[in-house]
């Protein structure tokens, strides 16, 4: 069964309209209802608005979001030709006049309401039928990068495909990786259970990705919930609530355990918090960074202890260059991925496994492979995912691609890259059947 991405060349489907109207799931009946916008006959109110949308969504077009509705509804008649849902997202491409084509991309908070929602240019990626073909599309100016791509079967390990995959570079989210390694740990060794709660507070309120950071003070979070966010759909103060719980120490063991070629650049391993303040706060703090070493650092960290002072408009410059991101090689997240993964057979409970398969990132053709472990990262300038797949065969494949670039624009949103990883995923080059 191929599966086609948003943007391929390919993915022109007749049945499109049809495949969403039949989404009965709660993702298909708020993206009918979000393409209906741009669709109906009659343009939207703000009245209308607000019980799809969760409300900092609202809160952030002063002039009301039906004046921007009004203007990306000045870009059609729309016709839909594809729906993609993921989990939690959807992308619907829309063909406006003269053949112009446009996505529509939706993302749902864990209440079920639209927290994203975003109508731009069509991405499009070119096919990727062979290594060289990968190579070509990931060769851009300004950006540097690196890809891995590795079979594991029969107590047999082959590198597949491999472009600078020993190189340490910054790699945004995908620290997580590293925090569900120590989370599954301690719910090993019996210090943590999942159906224990972790307590918001103004000190541990991070900025999106994620909703958790809208959560009044003094709300307890069972572990569990509050790691399926920090996985599934990558909240920062999730992950900040984790590391709290744990320990930053903890979490450094991780590394180590892990396998990382050079832990002591993830030491100390900062929170989303700690990234955010000094990277784009006081310059004091991060002229400081720079000039300190690892102690010097864990004593600039200690300075860091009220609520977040930096807001997600304050975010431009690129400051990976300032070692402020957790800096990872791709062999170290394929490390970190396959273990992970072990943790997770190893994890009588299940819960390890079902949140590291909530959201695989792209569509997944299941039948093909029925696990499927994703995680994306993203900073400014930074972009990067990484898949493990498990075939019915018990054969595991781990995908690694990683860019980073001192001007964010070069980057871009992420829908390039991770369509680059969707057309390897479907192409066959995987298991030798490149189509």
């Amino acid at each position: 069964m191929m599966i086609e991405l948003p943007g391929s060349d390919t993915s022109v489907r007749p049945d499109a309209q049809a495949a969403l109207d039949g989404d009965g799931t709660p993702l298909g009946r708020r993206t009918r209802w979000a393409v209906a916008l741009l669709t109906g006959l009659d343009a939207p109110q703000d009245k209308d608005l607000s019980g799809n949308f969760v409300p900092v969504f609202l809160a952030r077009h002063a002039r009301g979001f039906a004046a921007t509705l009004d203007q990306w509804r000045g870009r059609g008649p729309f016709t839909v030709t594809d729906y993609q849902p993921v989990a939690h997202k959807s992308w619907v491409t829309l063909e406006g006049p003269a053949g112009v084509r446009s996505t529509l991309s939706l993302t749902l908070d864990s209440t079920g309401l639209i927290r994203v929602l975003h109508l731009g240019p069509e991405v499009v990626t070119p096919p990727v039928r062979t290594w060289d073909d990968l190579a070509r599309a990931l060769e851009q100016p300004g950006v540097t990068w690196s890809a891995l791509v590795t079979r594991v079967g029969g107590g047999v390990a082959e590198t597949l495909y491999a472009k600078d995959a020993d190189r340490p570079m910054p790699n945004g989210s995908s620290y997580k990786l590293y925090l569900m390694r120590a989370l599954a740990a301690a719910v090993a060794a019996g210090t943590v259970r999942w159906d224990d709660c972790v307590t918001v507070a103004p000190a541990l309120r991070s900025l999106p990705t994620g909703d958790m950071q809208e959560l009044p003070d003094g709300t307890r979070v069972p572990v569990r919930e509050t790691a399926y966010k920090m996985i599934a759909m990558s909240d920062n103060t999730a992950a900040d609530l984790i590391q709290d719980l744990l320990g930053r120490g903890a979490v450094e063991r991780a590394v180590m355990a892990s396998g990382h070629s050079d832990p002591s650049l993830l030491r100390p391993f900062l929170t989303s918090h700690e990234v955010f303040e000094i990277g784009w706060g006081a310059p004091e703090l991060r002229a400081g960074w720079v000039a300190a070493d690892e102690a010097g650092r864990r004593q600039l960290l200690e300075r860091i202890t009220g609520p977040m002072t930096v807001r997600g408009s304050d975010l431009g410059p690129t400051v990976h260059r300032l070692g402020l991101d957790w800096h990872m090689s791709a062999w170290d997240v394929a490390r970190v991925l396959g273990a992970l993964v072990e943790d997770g057979a190893q994890d009588t409970s299940g819960v390890v496994d079902t949140i590291l398969t909530a959201y695989p990132g792209v569509p997944i053709d299941s039948a093909r492979w029925p696990r499927a472990v994703f995680k994306g990262g993203s900073c400014p300038g930074v972009m990067m995912f990484c898949w493990l797949l498990e075939g019915l065969d018990g054969v595991r494949y781990t995908l690694v691609l990683q860019q980073c670039a001192d001007d964010q624009k070069l980057i871009g949103d992420g829908q390039f890259l991770r369509g680059i990883g969707g057309r390897l995923i479907e192409s066959g080059l995987l298991s030798g059947t490149s189509r």
